[in-house]
């Protein structure tokens, strides 16, 4: 619990924790809102598309911003961007003056948001807490954020099932507006930019590939991610409702995966790896379990312990990824190497969804599922054979 006793880093946590409660919320209220408004899967699609791509494309921006500017300034802008969007969709909804392109316009502005915080906060975590400390501060500040996710979507539902999605939205744009004034008491002090920004971009670009760990990670990461996401977000549904109880059976699934990630959180609370990247990467295979397991169509309770190992190894692969990250890539560097790394898992959302839509025309559910399980697996043994995954370990305090 040391991270707990620097005043920053709980402000830091209480800012990540009350925007945790509206995001939880958000998607179901977000996708309700446009079936409100006569939309269907195109229109949702569309949405989520315009929601996805300015975070690809303004990432590398905001990687050079957090490695120029104070991150503490640069949170709480994007924070007050996202509470900005999010209260004028809630408006637009509330009124009944929603439409697909004015949804999609505030959904462009939050996927804004994200690209220019994203970047900004791994770099903060790093100027707030000392370098040993590292993987408690990334276990606790994620410990109430898988708390959330377990219970937020459940709230989010009975809101907007009895009160409308609007009051859902509304809340997460406050969530939002108190985080951003959380996080501008950081006061976090700024880089010192020596370069123009162009060339600190290029400088990145030379220091991301000179890491051989950091990029074979994100390459293997965007095969993963598109795997995962496809199997598991787009087919799991789908193979619920052929095989199983559908949306009940699904809804519990969910529930186990979600009950997985707190676990592996609890877990990073008492268990500390020398090796740091190579758990992470190992711990990737556990997320080959429920698709196997859905594909060769095993017995429900199968699936539901297949989802509960998946979120535990998930979530020691995230905290334990974090803190190798942060203690082996300069703090100078932070913002710019974090925004290569999530653009290439970024793109694997819309990469995974259409290769899988192209796939599901052609073969069987089921087999694309062990596709897609095969595909994690030799990510994961590829990143395995890299040499320099064994050498990214603990760093001990001198």
């Amino acid at each position: 619990m040391a991270p707990l006793k620097v005043a920053a880093f709980r402000r830091f946590v209480l800012a990540n924790l009350i925007s945790a409660t509206g995001s939880a919320m958000a998607p179901l209220a977000l996708a309700y809102s446009v079936i409100g408004e006569g939309g269907g899967a195109g229109s949702l699609g569309l949405v989520l598309a315009t929601n996805t791509v300015p975070t690809i494309v303004f990432l590398l921006a905001g990687g050079v911003l957090a490695d120029r500017l104070s991150r503490s300034r640069i949170l709480f802008l994007g924070n007050l961007l996202a509470a900005v969007a999010q209260g004028a969709l809630a408006a637009t909804v509330a009124t009944g003056h929603a439409t697909t392109t004015s949804i999609a316009v505030c959904g462009f502005a939050s996927g804004t948001a994200v690209a220019l915080t994203v970047p900004a906060a791994q770099g903060a975590v790093s100027q707030i807490v000392p370098a040993e400390h590292l993987q408690q501060a990334n276990v606790l500040l994620r410990l109430p954020s898988n708390a959330v996710k377990v219970l937020g979507p459940v709230v989010g539902g009975i809101i907007v099932a009895f009160s409308g999605p609007a009051w859902a939205l509304a809340w997460d744009a406050l969530t939002f507006a108190v985080a951003a004034l959380l996080l501008l008491g950081l006061r976090l002090d700024a880089p010192l930019a020596v370069n123009s920004a162009l060339a600190d971009l290029r400088a990145g670009w030379t220091g991301f590939w000179s890491r051989t760990w950091l990029w074979t990670y994100t390459a293997a990461g965007t095969v993963l991610v598109a795997a995962w996401l496809a199997g598991y977000q787009l087919l799991g549904p789908v193979v619920a409702a052929q095989r199983y109880g559908g949306a009940r059976d699904w809804g519990l699934v969910q529930a186990a995966f979600a009950t997985g990630l707190l676990a592996g959180t609890l877990v990073c609370l008492r268990w500390k790896p020398h090796h740091l990247l190579a758990v992470s990467v190992a711990t990737g295979f556990t997320l080959t379990l429920p698709l196997a397991a859905m594909a060769w169509g095993l017995p429900l309770v199968f699936v539901l312990l297949a989802a509960l190992l998946a979120g535990i190894g998930l979530d020691v692969a995230i905290v334990t990824w974090s803190t190798a990250f942060q203690q082996h890539v300069p703090q100078a560097e932070l913002g710019r190497m974090s925004a290569f790394n999530n653009i290439g898992e970024r793109l694997a959302i819309p990469l995974g969804y259409l290769i899988t839509a192209l796939a599901a025309d052609a073969w069987d559910n089921r087999a694309v599922l062990m596709v897609c399980a095969g595909l994690i697996a030799v990510a994961a043994a590829a990143n395995l054979c890299v040499p320099e995954v064994y050498r990214v370990n603990r760093l001990l305090p001198k």
